[in-house]
């Protein structure tokens, strides 16, 4: 299986570029005000590291929320761009996918922090099956679900919850046309109206 893999919705942002058995990570801490300047070299940098063209891909795949609405943005548009010009499908992936494929075993909650006192979550099976559909939700129903079984998970490898996200999903490639955003809240420029 070939393809390119991005992740912009936190502060950070991961590139995986995968040709057969050659896996290539970028991993970039703390990029947050610079996706939209750092997001095409590191995928150049990546695909040259594989030996891998956007034409020898088998599809293309972004996260597509929920979290940073900026990043998020630039990451599907970045995505979108590349499939069309190359005639290729794309994947949608959640970051509540990427913590949750990150971890194994057991019923998981997948948290990314929505501020304010709330998270985006996701609660997952032992086997991936989402349980509890993607949700913006307070502290208390954070509390509660723990209290049922879930473990809460708010921090994992990237680079592998990415491309095991990514390898578990892939039967689910689309037109990159369909690649939209997870929107669980309204923007802050929105809120504030």
């Amino acid at each position: 299986m070939n393809y390119l893999a991005i992740n912009t919705s936190q502060s950070s942002l991961t590139v995986i570029a995968k040709k057969g058995k050659t896996l290539c990570v970028s991993e970039v801490e703390d990029a947050a005000a610079q996706h939209s300047v750092r997001l095409m070299p590191e995928i150049d940098a990546m695909l040259k590291e594989a030996n891998l063209t956007l034409a020898e891909c088998d599809f293309l795949a972004c996260v597509v929320g929920p979290g940073s609405f900026t990043g998020v943005r630039i990451g599907i548009s970045a995505v979108k761009g590349l499939c069309l010009a190359a005639g290729k499908p794309a994947l949608a992936v959640t970051s509540l996918d990427v913590l949750a494929y990150a971890e194994r075993g057991g019923a998981r909650l997948a948290l990314v922090d929505a501020g304010n006192g709330f998270s985006y979550a996701c609660g997952y099976d032992a086997d991936n099956n989402i349980e509890y559909a993607p949700a913006r939700i307070p502290a208390e129903e954070v509390a509660r679900l723990e209290s049922c079984g879930y473990r809460a998970v708010r921090e994992g490898d990237a680079a592998k919850g990415l491309q095991a996200a990514v390898e578990a999903k892939c039967n689910e490639i689309a037109p990159a046309s369909a690649l939209k955003a997870l929107y669980l809240r309204r923007s802050a420029a929105e809120e504030g109206r």
